[in-house]
């Protein structure tokens, strides 16, 4: 199977593969045939039968949920009830969110829902927290309005790649993958390379909402995009592989990445064109 460029993904498909190699059919009442070496024969036993795409929409359904909901908490305690507050729930947020993602990835927790829906809440109180920061300056119906533009560009952006996936127009091949793997690289080596210059008052070059801001962001956007292919290409070869139905929880949090980065990323841009 091949490997995933997004980090929720990539030891869950390493490990997949390798129960394929001795997982030859789900017989009925024979759970336990042919998985002699499998890896995730233990989930297999415990759950019986293999994972669909109803599985993975549920569950994706009940993670994005729970980012939405804690977003909305923070977002509230920001405008309502103290900004600071918000503030440190948004930092809380940022790190919680990457050590869970690290936990899941490193530790092998592919298939459970407390760490899938504790990234979530996580990552809806970051989710929250930066909508805010974004919107502040110009706040009220605008700020809504802001905010709404960047979820319905989301959500559009989700679509139309979910449809460019099973048409086929773009086929996600090692070469894709690769390439990928190679630009979200570079990627993060700018931002880190950006943080550095902050730490030393140089500014923000690559978010100070200038022109180079505005291109770096539209090449983060069309990154996170292209994310989804792979993705989708990921779940469907797991459900095809066979894998446990509670192994849907890991494509949630897969999914969940890519579109918590899209979304800051949309919003990041459209607070440029507002200021």
């Amino acid at each position: 199977m091949r490997e995933s460029s997004n980090p929720a993904f990539s030891s869950l498909t390493k490990t997949v593969a390798r129960g394929q190699a001795g997982a030859h059919h789900y017989g009925q009442g024979q759970m336990g045939a042919g998985y002699g070496d499998n890896p995730y024969q233990s989930q297999v036993a415990a759950d019986y039968r293999p994972m669909t795409v109803d599985d993975v929409v549920s569950k994706t359904g009940i993670t994005l949920a729970t980012i939405i909901v804690l977003a909305a908490v923070n977002f509230f305690i920001a405008v309502s009830v103290s900004t600071s507050l918000a503030m440190i729930l948004t930092i809380v947020g940022a790190i919680g969110g990457l050590i869970t993602v690290l936990v899941s990835t490193f530790g092998k927790k592919y298939g459970s829902a407390p760490v899938t829906l504790t990234y979530a809440a996580f990552e809806g109180l970051f989710v929250g927290g930066i909508s805010f920061m974004f919107t502040a300056p110009i706040q009220g119906v605008a700020a809504g309005a802001l905010i709404m533009q960047a979820v319905l560009a989301t959500l559009g952006v989700f679509i139309g790649m979910l449809f460019v996936y099973k048409s086929g127009a773009i086929r996600v091949t090692p070469k894709f993958t690769r390439f990928m793997s190679a630009a979200l690289i570079g990627v993060l080596v700018l931002m880190l390379g950006n943080l550095v210059l902050s730490l030393f008052g140089l500014g923000f070059p690559l978010r100070d909402g200038g022109m180079l801001s505005i291109i770096f962001s539209l090449v983060c956007i069309g990154l996170a995009a292209f994310s989804f292919l792979i993705d989708f290409d990921q779940a469907d070869r797991l459900v095809r592989a066979g894998a446990p139905a509670q192994y849907a929880w890991g494509v949630a949090l897969g999914l969940a990445v890519t579109l918590v980065w899209l979304y800051t990323e949309i919003l990041r841009l459209l607070s440029y064109f507002r200021d």
